[in-house]
């Protein structure tokens, strides 16, 4: 089969991504339904979704490089399926309950205005990664490394420091408490 690429396009209300195309290089996708839509083996280059529904969705062998998710509805994906090679994902105002990105490497990665309760960020490597005011109820840091992440404004996060790799990761006072949970401290002020 021939690589199919489009590129520099837009495309709005899609319902399906199903055909030939196997790239798309610098694309838009707007307002698009694709709740649980089989998007294996297609490969994401520069491209930015918006207000896309993306929920459940299937990303095997999905190859996403500088991709960008504004308001888009991702909860359940599982990234860890997605191609390794050259992975980069951003993410603004998208619900990404319950989305799995187990052993992906995402430097740099930029969360703001996200909720990630309960994701699965096992084993991740999110050196230099922003979390912005984002939402961590019940997310799994295990193993994860955290080199100069940032996450003063982010909340409701638990991270062992001696399970997670922590060095010069910047918390505010008020994150204590998840740094410390696993002491059963009663921390007041």
């Amino acid at each position: 089969m021939l690589n199919h690429i489009e590129e520099d396009k837009t495309f709005t209300a899609l319902a399906s991504l199903a055909g030939t195309v196997q790239t798309f290089d610098n694309c838009m996708f707007i307002d698009c339904e694709l709740p649980g839509a089989d998007l294996s083996s297609i490969t994401f280059i520069n491209c930015r979704f918006e207000r896309c529904n993306l929920e459940r969705a299937v990303i095997f062998k999905t190859g996403f490089q500088d991709a960008f998710f504004k308001d888009c509805n991702v909860n359940g994906v599982d990234f860890s399926k997605a191609l390794d090679f050259l992975f980069g994902a951003g993410f603004e105002g998208c619900t990404l309950n319950n989305a799995i990105f187990y052993k992906k490497k995402n430097k740099g990665a930029r969360f703001t205005d996200c909720s990630l309760k309960e994701a699965d960020l096992t084993e991740c490597d999110l050196t230099d990664a922003l979390f912005a005011n984002c939402d961590l109820h019940r997310a799994v840091f295990s193993y994860t490394i955290l080199k100069n992440a940032d996450l003063r404004t982010s909340y409701n996060y638990i991270i062992d420091p001696d399970e997670n790799t922590l060095k010069k990761t910047r918390f505010t006072v008020h994150g204590l408490p998840g740094l410390l949970a696993k002491y059963d401290l009663r921390i007041e002020g």
